[in-house]
């Protein structure tokens, strides 16, 4: 059984769109990430024992029509792309010139939006499949198994595909949907995702503007407990009952990072939350302590603001740890509880305190654009983050995606003002908002974004700390360097408008 998982081309004349980023875009920054949910989806079929391909024609800047050649070339009896709510009129549309050259390959489309949009979505395009919904690893390991023992007619169609859990299908002008899949409780069970990566990928391609390059990202549990309105990937895919990996097979994946990928710099811990268990945490930080790994290598995490204190983070600073991405969103107490964030200003400012204190960096996510949002506290939020003052910054419009509890308040308040999916990113594929919500339109959001950038980076205090620190640590020079050169001309925009 030949199967092939594609991460499908969109705006690669404008850059490299990070389709897995929890906000879809061309950023910035250049950042782009890992395909890491198809690559664990390409790690557990090729257990299975099927032939396997992982294309990310993001990565590799592939149009369409080079990226449809290498599919006919391939020429697979599966065929499985991913998808975003941005790119999902693209993605359908690459699926179905797929399906018109090879007409016997069996296509289907995984992701959040046809995962929550499903009849939709099936809708746009009668030549797709099928949709492999939600946490889809093992949903796309059943389906190869019974393609490979089963040739499909219109007779047997409905009876075979019936089968996998997990799966939405067409048979003739009928969607069917077969019972939900359980969620994945062993995470210890799946392929390490780096030997995905190190053989089907270049990691050379990836990068994270407040990482030292290369870098990777693993995971290392899925679902979050916390219930943030915004959120997209506990709601649309992965739930929020956090299931994750233990401290002994985390500890053996960075070791075979540091034996198999030794151009890595560093490692990112790519969970919604990795610090919600603060005991698993320090377990890993022993190990790597006790194996010497942190002096291999250095890593980052996804934190929240109130599951760490000082402690913990000197030892995960003494484990190797680098950096904490934190999500502080608002300085508005009123917007926090807003978005459902269950955290408070006194948090984020201890959180930083303390995170300064242990030696690590921290790159602070700012967002506008939730319940309760105003000129006055989008106005806080900047001063907010100037008072933190975290090593990097970012702050970008919220953006409400299907089968967010975001979406329906947008939705259900008629604060949404584009439904075509086309009009969710600029033209060059930078994020935008498509929402105005009460007093704001989506412009101002967008445009005190610009300020913010603008203002945050721009601070002469900022840039004599940058400075400091490129002249101190020759790795720091070289990241901020790459960053900046592709964050230079967007700065350059903000500061013209």
């Amino acid at each position: 059984m030949k199967v092939l998982l594609l991460n499908p081309p969109f705006k690669t004349k404008h850059g490299k769109f990070s389709r897995t980023s929890r906000s879809p875009a061309v950023t910035k920054s250049g950042t782009l990430y890992y395909p890491f949910w198809l690559s664990y989806a390409t790690g557990v079929v090729e257990e299975a024992g099927h032939k396997v391909k992982l294309v990310d024609a993001c990565a590799k800047g592939y149009d369409k029509a080079k990226t449809i050649k290498l599919v006919k070339d391939y020429n697979p009896d599966l065929v499985v792309l991913d998808t975003s709510t941005p790119s999902i009129y693209n993605d359908v549309q690459v699926a179905s010139e797929i399906k018109n050259n090879l007409s016997n390959c069996f296509v289907t489309l995984v992701g959040t939006h046809p995962s929550v949009l499903i009849e939709e979505t099936l809708d746009l395009d009668k030549s797709i499949d099928a949709i492999a919904k939600n946490e889809y690893d093992c949903t796309i390991k059943e389906l190869s198994d019974i393609l490979s023992n089963n040739q499909l007619t219109s007779e047997n169609r409905k009876d075979i595909l019936s089968q996998i859990k997990g799966l939405s299908f067409r048979v003739d002008d009928q969607i069917i949907h077969n019972d939900s899949r359980e969620l994945i409780d062993d995470l210890d069970k799946l392929p390490f995702v780096t030997k995905i990566y190190n053989k089907h990928l270049d990691i050379k391609n990836y990068f994270f503007s407040a990482a030292k390059y290369p870098m990777a990202m693993i995971i290392t549990g899925r679902g979050c407990p916390a219930r943030c309105k915004f959120c997209v990937y506990p709601q649309a895919m992965h739930s929020r009952k956090y299931r994750y990996r233990s401290a002994e097979d985390i500890v053996e994946e960075f070791e075979y990072i540091v034996d198999n990928m030794p151009e890595i710099k560093s490692i990112g811990i790519e969970d919604d939350t990795f610090t919600f268990d603060k005991k698993r945490v320090k377990k890993v930080c022993d190990l790597l302590i006790d194996k010497e790994i942190n002096k291999e290598v250095d890593w980052w995490v996804n934190a929240r603001v109130n599951t760490l204190d000082l402690e913990t983070m000197k030892l995960m600073k003494k484990a190797g740890c680098r950096l904490l991405i934190a999500g502080f969103e608002s300085g508005s107490q009123k917007v926090l509880n807003g978005m459902n964030k269950g955290i408070n200003l006194k948090d984020s400012r201890e959180f930083t305190k303390n995170a300064k204190q242990a030696g690590l960096l921290v790159h602070g996510c700012f967002m506008v654009g939730n319940p309760g949002e105003t000129k006055e506290t989008m106005d806080k939020t900047l001063e907010f983050a100037k008072q933190l003052n975290p090593d990097t910054a970012q702050f970008y419009p919220m953006i409400p995606y299907p089968g967010t509890e975001a979406y329906d308040w947008a939705k259900n308040n008629d604060y949404l003002k584009d439904y075509d999916y086309d009009g969710w990113l600029t033209q060059d594929g930078l994020h935008k908002t498509i929402i105005d919500p009460g007093d704001l339109t989506a412009e101002e959001l967008v445009s005190f974004c610009s300020k913010a950038r603008k203002e945050f980076y721009l601070r002469p205090k900022y840039i004599l700390y940058k400075l400091k620190q490129s002249l101190t640590d020759y790795q720091e020079f070289k990241r901020t360097f790459k960053s900046f050169i592709k964050f230079a001309k967007h700065l350059y925009n903000d500061f013209r408008n």
